[in-house]
């Protein structure tokens, strides 16, 4: 008999989308966008798990320490922080998405009180949407959803999920006064499209002016 037979192996799947959470984490700390322990990133393991920052976890300066195996479909994580279902939401209803980030940038946040009545902020016109894949020209108008506030995460998550299942794409929303849900393929492209979307919104705040 084997007697390594039982060990445990190292998960593979999970060290590499830690990995991918780090990078996101990282990126996004050092850019100001997610200020006093805020925020949130997650990437999939596959169908039934996903690496997840853990609750008060700094995300700035994250470590694999501050990431957290989940179930996607299963219960839910003691050191999983109040927004978990939110990605996790995102994860069973779209299972084309690899990874997420929840920032707190500037303009997101500004943009997202400004236009919560409206329900949406609209990005028309500018060269940069095209860094969003699967948009090929500037000619392009992107409602990006807003959707008011709630402390029952659960609650706002399907709110969230009904809204995103009226449209025919999307590549994230806003929480007004609370900031920006991104996503992408895997966490590479969720970087790109969350750097995508601080450009937009802040030239978007910057264009709409002081109010």
């Amino acid at each position: 008999m084997d007697p390594n037979r039982d060990a445990k192996a190292p998960d593979e799947g999970y060290s590499d989308a830690a990995k991918g959470v780090i990078a996101m984490a990282r990126f996004a700390g050092a850019r100001g966008w997610v200020p006093a322990t805020s925020g949130n990133f997650s990437a999939r393991i596959d169908g039934h798990r996903a690496a997840l920052t853990a609750t008060g976890a700094n995300k700035a300066e994250l470590t694999e320490a501050g990431v957290i195996d989940v179930e996607i479909f299963g219960s839910k994580h003691p050191r999983a922080s109040a927004e978990a279902p939110l990605h996790l939401a995102r994860y069973r209803n779209a299972p084309q998405i690899g990874a997420i980030s929840h920032i707190h940038s500037m303009a997101a946040t500004v943009l997202s009180r400004r236009h919560e009545k409206t329900g949406h902020v609209r990005l028309e016109g500018w060269e940069l949407l095209k860094a969003f894949s699967g948009i090929a020209t500037h000619e392009t108008v992107l409602d990006v959803p807003v959707v008011s506030n709630d402390q029952d995460t659960d609650r706002l998550a399907d709110i969230v999920e009904q809204r995103l299942a009226m449209l025919d794409s999307a590549y994230g929303y806003l929480i007004a006064g609370h900031g920006l849900y991104v996503w992408g393929a895997n966490a590479a492209e969720t970087i790109r499209h969350m750097e995508a979307f601080d450009f937009l919104l802040s030239a978007q705040l910057h264009e709409e002016g002081p109010r």
